[in-house]
């Protein structure tokens, strides 16, 4: 569960990005230089990641410490690990 705080920066991070998506959007309607526009998508997705490494922090540090101390871990860490495989493309 995320907490107050965190929604809160995640919302925030999130309404930035979708900003970007539509600065984005706009270029490519206006046919600006390809390297600007792909320059605009790698910054948008490191936006996305850094929203992804915020959740995933709080995620480890309530449901899946929860589900450990419920003896409930090990489905917990397996599918924590098959996350990390997704994002990270291991």
């Amino acid at each position: 569960m995320i907490n107050e705080e965190i929604k809160q920066d995640s919302l925030s991070r999130l309404k930035r990005i979708e900003g970007q998506i539509r600065g984005i959007m706009k270029m490519v309607e206006n046919e600006k230089y390809c390297i600007d526009i792909i320059n605009q998508i790698t910054a948008a997705e490191k936006a996305l990641q850094g929203v992804s490494k915020i959740i995933m922090k709080r995620h480890v540090e309530s449901c899946v410490a929860t589900a450990i101390s419920l003896g409930k871990g090990k489905d917990a860490i397996d599918e924590l690990v098959d996350t990390i495989y997704k994002v990270g493309k291991v």
